[in-house]
């Protein structure tokens, strides 16, 4: 690291009255990546550690909404939310050394056993909590007035087109996947009840401590969508760590937490399934970014392990 870029942490670190000890490299920070520039924990003084992330300048607009969000929530008494520092100046995002930074407070966590840990049950229950909490705070949260709900149809559509131009042999091997979506599951999308959802829940952006939840993290998709958009993709991710677990133990308490807690219409319950496999077309479309050769054809496996065991999986999850 250049003596110049310490240098930016270091002033940046300063707008928010924080005097940096030292940039720890060695320690490992959950999440994605991807959804800035860089990022490094800084130790400050009283040993007290944060995350320092540099963002790309076109998403700020972006991140703002995010922070409002997890502000909202966070005032609105949900567990699990990292919300970001306010700066001296107030601002949650400032300028320094023609970079944009913003900070929160680092959290540590319980590694997650993989692929173990997909026949937890606990954890299917402190998941399911969660999204009922979640879903209890989000209601009339500002902002989202007369919002469209984002729609997976219209995504998978969009997408297929893509693939049709781009990626003919993947487009002929995917389209009985998508003929499978354009039934029922298509007019049965529209009137889904929409809800604020995380957009990207799953156990890999839980933070975990040794027996539940120290945060959520990675709220970049958060947004109105289907009620079920978040079950769906949470159980998807679970099955593509290992097949089985879809009848596991987590996965069945995670449902029956739920729909047990009845904040989820039974017309979301019909189309569980083919949620499911609705929403992997959006890790086909992360997959195709990247060029990830191997996870494309391993999604292609498990989109037709899904179709292939459909009424299996209706009738083990109708608990």
């Amino acid at each position: 690291m250049s003596t110049q870029l310490i240098n930016s942490i270091t002033r940046a670190a300063s707008q928010w009255n924080l005097e940096v000890r030292a940039i720890r490299k060695d320690i490992e920070i959950c999440g994605s990546p991807e959804r800035c520039e860089f990022r490094f924990v800084i130790e400050c003084i009283a040993d007290d550690l944060y995350v320092i992330e540099s963002l790309i300048e076109d998403e700020i607009n972006h991140k703002l909404k995010i922070i409002s969000n997890l502000n909202n929530l966070h005032k609105r008494g949900l567990s699990g939310i990292n919300p970001y520092f306010e700066s001296k100046a107030g601002s949650y995002i400032e300028n320094i050394d023609s970079r944009f930074w913003q900070i929160s407070r680092f959290i540590d966590g319980v590694p997650l056993k993989r692929p173990e840990y997909v026949f937890d049950p606990w954890r299917g229950n402190v998941l399911a909590d969660f999204l009922i909490d979640l879903r209890e705070k989000s209601s009339g949260m500002p902002g989202f007035e007369g919002k469209t709900p984002f729609s997976i149809i219209n995504y998978i559509t969009s997408l297929n087109d893509q693939i049709k131009t781009f990626e003919p042999e993947l487009h002929t091997e995917i389209q009985p996947v998508v003929d499978y979506l354009n039934t029922d599951f298509a007019r049965a999308h529209d009137r889904i009840p929409a809800a604020f959802c995380h957009g990207d829940f799953h156990a890999l952006n839980v933070i975990w401590s040794d027996n539940g939840i120290n945060a959520v993290i990675d709220w970049e998709f958060s947004g109105i969508k289907p009620e079920i958009y978040d079950i769906a993709n949470m159980i998807g991710c679970i099955g593509i760590e290992n097949p089985e677990a879809l009848a596991g133990p987590l996965v069945i308490d995670f449902i029956r937490r739920l729909k047990n807690s009845a904040m989820i219409s039974g017309i979301s319950w019909t189309v569980l399934v083919k949620f499911v496999v609705a929403i992997r077309f959006a890790w086909m479309s992360e997959w195709l970014r990247h060029g990830d050769t191997e996870m494309i054809e391993l999604e292609m496996v498990y989109l037709k392990l899904l179709l292939d065991n459909a009424d299996d999986l209706k009738h083990i999850w109708e608990i």
